[in-house]
């Protein structure tokens, strides 16, 4: 018995705990090396976990012939270990125990292992625990969420009870329901809200005004979950037909809070949110490869400038942190599928592995590939009017900042300018750029290899800039320079016939009320053919000297072979 006046309570010794209910001991029960001296009635009372223990050692003390005293029992992987053994002990003994968020699963769990059912008397520890859980906890936001942090160190047994389940079903359904069908009072950050908008305090109008909560506000506060439980609340939360849009943003916002490396490639959706409660996570211990690979998985099928960005940034990273190739070839799918919005530094990807080339043009062929496919298949994300001549454009650029790599072979270059068909250009002066600046980077490049990618240039794509700059290019081959000139030259003659023959027309009386042209007006035409033609002639005979000059270069070298013929 207690001593009068003095309530019931509990003490520490260094690893064992006493009551002091002023009785002998004559239970002990041993959790991870800690000693609880306690009665059996109030415990066998309540638990029928315990209830079976003692009498299974009390059997095997009558088996053995021992005398009956003090009852042993360990028990192993009790959830909470013997902090939240002793919530229950209170609570046979008649203490008072306080249920709150934090300990609330623990608690659950715990009443559930011991058998704390109502069987073991009214109103026992698990009713108590289930009832606090339905009608407090799930009704809150924060209160969930911290349940819910709390169910990872529980996992198993949480699961068992469906309480991860129960968190998540009741977080989805405040994520989807509109606020504004609540009506007033409502309460928003912790706040009453008048029907003018303004913050009551103790049921005065401050007067202030509270913003209207935004759809991302919860972001920050799901970014506080561990990978596994992010992941089924995001498959909950897709399950509720939540808009693909909002879940990419939180997806997007929980790798940017997680995932090292993604930098400035995170994505502008990624904005530091108002959040509802304050929850700490340890984003290091987070497996990254692991987290990786799972939001690959996540990711609904969305486009946007911003996604495509982030979607590069993950690839990067996956390449950083070697990721599967079913992850890998999913990353390059769905750039590719929306490849007309990414932007130059975006696929400007370093090559981590063991190549001597400074990026990573084997991945951007596949890219390039896949958007192609997409394409054909009309499966393409793209929502431009003119998505080829964008990624041209891109891919024209691309060439033109990777060709000078010192290390970047010529093959390589000539299969990124046939990975997208010709009708994609309209105009060749992006290849021309890019073959320019690799001629550049490579002088000691042999004459042959300078012809075999100036194949890739379509000589009747240029433009007449690009051809003026040909004409001048002394790092080019010769053969293609003269075939330049030649298309240009085609060119002119055509543009100068097609002038002519409007001349012609316009000077044929079509009838009596045919209108003559004004002397000024035909003197300026006449003054523009003329010096369209001058022109021409000026390029005729730049074309017969480059002629005579190819001739004698090709004398030049039938002598020298001939010599060299005559040496060996």
């Amino acid at each position: 018995m207690v001593p009068a006046g003095k309530p019931l309570g509990f003490y520490n010794e260094g690893n064992d705990w006493f009551c002091n209910a002023g009785l002998p001991s004559d239970l002990t029960i041993v959790i991870d090396e800690v000693n609880f001296h306690l009665h059996k009635f109030p415990l066998l009372s309540r638990s029928g976990k315990i209830e079976k223990l003692i009498k299974e050692t009390q059997n095997n003390d009558n088996d053995n012939d021992k005398d009956k005293g003090t009852c042993f029992i360990t028990l192993n992987e009790i959830p909470g270990g013997a902090d939240g053994f002793l919530v229950a002990v209170k609570f046979c003994y008649g203490v008072p125990v306080e249920l709150t968020p934090r300990n609330i699963v623990m608690v659950y769990c715990l009443a559930d292992y011991l058998e704390m059912i109502d069987v073991y008397g009214d109103d026992n520890l698990f009713s108590k625990a289930e009832n606090y859980f339905h009608k407090n906890v799930l009704k809150n936001w924060k209160d969930c969420m911290v349940a819910l942090q709390n169910c990872e160190t529980f996992a198993t047994k949480a699961d068992d009870l469906k309480i991860i389940c129960k968190c998540l079903n009741a977080m989805s359904t405040m994520v989807c329901t509109d606020s504004s069908l609540f009506g007033w009072p409502m309460m928003m950050y912790g706040r009453l809200q008048s029907p003018g908008g303004s913050i009551l305090w103790n049921g005065i109008d401050t007067g202030a005004r509270i913003q209207s909560p935004e759809s991302d506000w919860w972001f920050d506060d799901a970014s506080c979950l561990g990978v596994a439980l992010f992941e089924r609340f995001v498959k909950t939360l897709e399950a509720r037909g939540i808009p693909p849009e909002k879940l990419t943003g939180a997806i997007m916002y929980y790798c940017g809070k997680h995932l090292h490396g993604l930098g400035r490639w995170q994505g502008a959706q990624i904005t530091k949110t108002k959040s509802i409660a304050n929850f700490s996570t340890k984003s290091d211990t987070i497996d990254q490869r692991f987290l990786l690979e799972t939001i690959v998985e996540l990711l609904p099928q969305t486009k946007g400038k911003s996604i495509c960005r982030f979607l590069l940034g993950l690839l990067r990273v996956g390449l950083i942190l070697g990721v599967d190739a079913k992850c890998q070839d999913s990353l390059e799918r769905r750039i590719g599928m929306q490849l007309d919005l990414a932007t130059l530094d975006g696929l400007m990807i370093p090559s981590y592995s063991d190549s001597d080339t400074l990026y990573n043009t084997e991945c951007v062929e596949r890219i390039i590939s896949y958007y192609l496919t997409s394409e054909e298949t009309g499966s393409t994300l793209s929502s431009s009017l003119i998505p080829s001549s964008n990624v041209s454009k891109l891919v024209d650029s691309y060439m033109a900042e990777i060709a000078s790599d010192v290390n970047l072979k010529p093959e390589k270059l000539h299969s990124l300018a046939q990975a997208l068909p010709e009708s994609s250009r309209s105009l060749s002066d992006g290849l021309y750029r890019a073959v320019d600046i690799y001629f550049e980077a490579h002088p000691w490049l042999p004459e042959k290899e300078k012809e075999q990618l100036c194949h890739i240039i379509d000589c009747k794509k240029l433009s007449i800039d690009a051809c003026a700059h040909v004409s001048q290019n002394n790092r080019l081959p010769l053969r293609f320079v003269l075939q330049v000139l030649f298309f240009e030259q085609f060119h002119m003659k055509t543009a100068l016939s097609d002038c002519l023959n409007m001349l012609n027309s316009e000077n044929t009386p079509t009838g009596p009320m045919a209108v003559v042209p004004h002397d000024s007006a035909m003197a300026s035409q006449i003054d523009g053919w003329v010096s369209l033609v001058r022109e021409n002639q000026g390029l005729r005979v730049d074309m017969e000297r480059m002629m005579a000059r190819v001739h004698e270069l090709e004398e030049e070298l039938g002598k020298m072979r001939l010599e060299l013929k005559r040496l060996s």
